[in-house]
């Protein structure tokens, strides 16, 4: 049963916003091989580069909210030069 104070804490959440370098690694076959550098358990691909993008965002999205979920450190940002 949801109350109204169960209600009022899903506004009061804070939101937090990351940001990870990705690097997107054409593949001989035309793919993009996805890596991103803070987090290395990521292994994903898109078969254009606007779907490797949307499969980052999801992996890395997947990956902080396994972390938070876990009580886990949320990945730190690696910076590229």
């Amino acid at each position: 049963m949801n109350t109204t104070a169960d209600r009022e804490n899903v506004w009061n959440k804070t939101v937090t916003e990351y940001n990870y370098t990705v690097i997107f690694e054409r593949a001989p076959e035309g793919d993009y091989n996805v890596v991103v550098p803070a987090i290395p358990e990521i292994c994903t691909f898109g078969e254009t580069l606007d779907e490797a993008r949307e499969m980052a965002r999801d992996a890395i999205r997947c990956v902080l909210e396994s972390a938070r979920e876990t009580g886990e450190a949320i990945p730190r940002a690696i910076v590229a030069n």
